[in-house]
């Protein structure tokens, strides 16, 4: 049988706006930062344009910027994506 986690999903910017939410709870079966962008993704429309795959969207764990997707989720993690910031 699968874990189930709940997690808190955060979206800012660009993300955000195509998305329509700055954040929400989200019940998972994911381990990793990864499998869980996959699930978002899964679900179409938005989520899917602006998470694809090959586009340029950091992610943060717990306020972390990570360098890969394979960290491991666990209840009551926050998870936050966002697109690159570039500097002026």
């Amino acid at each position: 049988m699968s874990r189930q986690i709940s997690v808190v999903v955060r979206y800012f910017a660009s993300v955000r706006e195509a998305v329509g939410t700055g954040s929400e709870t989200v019940v998972t079966t994911a381990n990793t930062v990864g499998e869980l962008r996959d699930e978002i993704i899964a679900r179409g429309g938005a989520w899917a344009t602006s998470l694809a795959r090959g586009k340029a969207v950091r992610v943060a764990l717990d306020q972390v910027l990570q360098q890969d997707e394979s960290a491991v989720l666990a209840d009551g993690t926050e998870i936050a994506f966002f697109p690159p910031v570039t500097g002026g």
